[in-house]
């Protein structure tokens, strides 16, 4: 049964649904801004992260803006007129700290422009599904400034130096098709069928054994910068793990009896 999420997050700039069990439906709503971040979208959405990561009815989250537009980067008017000390005491990677840091698998469902922190809210998920008129940039430095919430590194990681030096240095974007060529977005498909597609891919994921979806998120994104002896360390040691979990045993068994499993995030 959809529901709304009771938490203060679906009040005004960010809105939570749950369009079926299993799945969460995070909206970025300043269509009025272009969902562009300030400070109280970008409060309430970690608010949101926050919560959804411990609730233990969600397996699989969605974020999306709109139909038209994913965000248009940061509120520049709320920036124009501040220094250093204020960028520094806004303390952002303490706000984006909880999407950044969710268990759960996060697909970012992108149509229209998703543009500076825009650009990088979407790289903070671990899918991407774009529709086919949607393109990304980092414009930064046409304002005389440069991605400040791990747009550099989280774009050179995705897509590899030279492409994201061209797209960081001349702040042009790039169209969907290109950016998947590139390595930056998982999949293209018709503006229409954004959404259905990323509740569907969300829905699949969502019927997954929670814990086995969690521990690859984790070691994916561990593994990345680490060595690969001890990345698949790492990896050895949490496949070791799901071997404690009763959705392992479950899993087994329902492929022996050839039956649907039932998975409990046990």
């Amino acid at each position: 049964m959809k529901r709304k999420s009771p938490s203060p997050a679906t009040t005004r700039e960010v809105l939570v649904e749950h369009p079926e069990p299993g799945v969460a439906l995070v909206r970025l709503n300043r269509p009025e801004a272009t969902n562009a971040l300030s400070l109280t979208l970008q409060a309430q959405l970690s608010q949101a992260f926050t919560e959804l990561s411990v609730d233990e009815t969600v397996r699989c989250i969605v974020l999306t803006g709109g139909e038209q537009v994913f965000a248009a980067g940061g509120d520049i008017k709320g920036l124009q007129e501040a220094g250093p000390i204020d960028i520094m005491q806004r303390h952002t990677e303490r706000v984006w700290a909880p999407i950044e840091e969710c268990p759960k698998p996060i697909i970012a469902a992108v149509c229209g422009y998703a543009f500076g922190g825009g650009a990088e809210l979407a790289m903070h998920c671990d899918i991407i599904i774009a529709g086919e008129g949607a393109s990304f940039a980092q414009p930064e430095i046409r304002i005389g400034i440069m991605p400040g919430i791990g747009g550099t590194q989280r774009l050179v990681r995705a897509v590899g130096k030279f492409n994201a030096m061209r797209m960081l240095l001349t702040g042009k974007p790039v169209k969907a098709e290109e950016a998947r060529l590139m390595g930056l977005v998982s999949q293209v498909v018709p503006d229409a069928e954004v959404l259905a597609e990323a509740l569907a891919m969300a829905h699949t994921i969502a019927a997954m054994p929670p814990l086995a979806a969690m521990q690859i998120k984790e070691i994916v994104l561990a593994g990345m910068d680490a060595s690969l002896d001890t990345a698949l360390m790492l990896e050895r040691k949490a496949n070791q793990l799901l071997f404690a979990t009763r959705d392992q045993k479950e899993g087994m068994q329902a492929f022996v009896e050839k039956r649907k499993p039932k998975f409990e995030g046990r």
